[in-house]
């Protein structure tokens, strides 16, 4: 080795970090690129706060209007915090790419964790793959949003012409997402100080731009409540909460490059909750914004030629060059937010590959050797996004079910690993990022919150079910759960003949245990021994 690689080699080492990994059992394969800054950066960014809110910006405006966008977006953000608090506590104590899949194993009582674990990794697998494409998909429509916004609203895209551009999109992601570790930890910084800096805009200029007849009073921007469903309006405003927690959704982004995050045990937890604090209080502000300022004619909003109800409020405020020149900054946010989406899905496949988990493990298990990043997974994820956008050629219906479907997966995938925490009997040993006591309560209102919003996101939209507009969310989760089961216990083939969770391929050394140092050291592999022994 040259003087130049091997000094290279040293300043990719993060010692501390890669003991703490190998006390969970695992090598270090990546470079650990990310700063605290670009570790909160993935997260903002798959949040990707504007165009996430302009993607699922129907919902609220059909289930209840101003009301639910203001008030149903405060009692969302107030909840979700608990969830990314009780997440924290977990990442701060064993940060590892495989994370909830590999919380589950490790809390959960030695008889079911095999199964626990399995389950998990599979729906966190279905949630990231489905978040992607919904995002993917959501880009595809603002840019044709623009594109008819351009035509002076002559031009309607067919389903077979939003198909065509989200599997470019898809590719094009796959492309970015496949770079170097360090390419993709600076593009994160960037994409978290453009996504602040286009929120930023729109509170200020929407205002100041709004003709007087979109303004509305305020009795109407925070009390006016507008149903378009047939659901009565308590239920309708519940149902309006899809919207917010589609967009403040995939924060467990920097879980999943915690092996390439620096000072992993703190800059991962902190990530995860300055990104929804700050999503969930500028989420507010810009709702507010809207409501005050796109007119009280909900229905032409939703029934615009122009296909994206965020793009109509601002075409009707700014008129169409700033429109134009706004929502190219919105659709490339939307881009952007797809590439931080499929660098945190291809992470978490390319762990439960590592521990044998996916059909063709040993495929996927591959680090590519030019840009040191998981290629293979990257492009697995592109393809398995593909098919599921494939549900797009059923109708509206269908592309709801995917939007869906990344809640369920997410919010499944989240709350068994703190269930399992508290109630799979296995000692606890916090990380640096800890609540003590208050993380119990914590942890309760965290999976309540996930259950109860499980059974919201499977409803219909309507009171009368057609097969046209029937929710098809439990169906395709219900049908992906129902396979994975049937992987594991199928005879003789089955993953409970061989998966046996997450597979230790490393030891820790002396070198490594001095270089930790103190009583972390000792407390990190005190407590893989115990995991070990049962």
């Amino acid at each position: 080795m040259s003087d130049t690689e091997s000094t290279t080699a040293s300043d990719n080492r993060h010692p501390r970090d890669e003991a703490v990994l190998a006390s969970l059992g695992y090598k270090q394969e990546f470079k650990r690129a990310f700063s605290p800054w670009e570790s909160f950066g993935i997260a903002f960014s798959i949040i990707g706060l504007l165009p996430s809110m302009a993607s699922t910006l129907s919902f609220s405006l059909s289930n209840g209007g101003p009301v639910s966008m203001v008030w149903g977006w405060a009692v969302v953000s107030f909840f979700v915090m608990f969830i990314a608090l009780a997440l924290s506590e977990l990442a701060s104590a064993a940060p590892t790419s495989g994370g909830l899949y590999f919380w589950s194993y490790k809390y959960s009582s030695p008889r079911w964790r095999t199964l626990v674990s399995w389950l998990v990794g599979y729906c966190n697998t279905m949630g990231n793959i489905a978040g992607v494409a919904s995002i993917i998909w959501g880009c595809a429509v603002q840019l044709m949003a623009a594109v008819s916004i351009g035509s002076g609203l002559t031009f309607t895209p067919t389903n077979a012409q939003l198909f065509g551009v989200f599997t470019a999109l898809m590719v094009l992601d796959g492309l970015v997402a496949s770079t170097a570790t360090r390419i993709l930890a600076r593009l994160q910084g960037f994409y978290a100080a453009l996504n602040l800096l286009l929120c930023l805009a729109i509170i200020i200029a929407l205002p100041a731009a709004t003709p007087k007849e979109f303004k509305n009073s305020a009795s109407y921007a925070l009390g006016g409540f507008s149903n378009l469903s047939n659901w009565n309006d308590g239920w309708a405003f519940i149902l309006s909460f899809l919207a917010p927690l589609w967009t403040i959704g995939g924060f467990d982004g920097p879980i999943h490059i915690s092996e390439e995050v620096s000072n992993a045990r703190t800059a991962v937890p902190w990530a995860i909750v300055t990104s929804i604090g700050i999503a969930g209080v500028l989420g507010w502000a810009i709702n507010m914004v809207l409501a005050f300022n796109m007119g009280q004619d909900t229905e032409s909003i939703l029934a615009s030629p122009i296909g994206q109800p965020m793009a109509a409020i601002f075409f009707n405020s700014f008129g169409t060059k700033p429109t134009l020149a706004i929502w190219s900054v919105v659709v490339i946010t939307q881009f952007f937010m797809g590439t931080s989406a499929l660098v945190s899905c291809s992470r978490q496949t390319f762990a439960f590959a590592r521990d044998g988990a996916l059909p063709f493990s040993t495929v996927f298990y591959r680090i590519n050797p030019y840009t040191r990043t998981p290629v293979n997974c990257v492009w697995a994820s592109v393809f398995a996004g593909f098919l599921l956008g494939l549900l797009a050629f059923a109708g509206p219906t269908a592309v709801n079910a995917i939007f869906s479907l990344g809640v369920i997966g997410q919010y499944l995938a989240f709350s068994i690993p703190i269930a399992c925490r508290f109630l799979g009997g296995v000692p606890w040993r916090a990380g640096p990022f800890s609540f003590g006591r208050l993380g119990l309560p914590i942890g309760i209102i965290a999976v309540v919150w996930e259950a109860f919003n499980i059974v919201v996101v499977s409803f219909p939209s309507s009171t009368d079910p057609t097969a046209q507009n029937m929710n098809y969310t439990a169906v395709v989760s219900g049908g992906w759960i129902i396979l994975c089961l049937l992987y594991y216990f199928c005879p003789k083939y089955g993953g409970r003949y061989w998966f046996t969770g997450p597979v230790r391929n490393v030891g820790v050394d002396s070198e490594d245990a001095e270089s930790v140092g103190g009583s972390v050291s000792v407390e990190v592999v005190d407590e893989k021994k115990e995991a070990d022994a049962c």
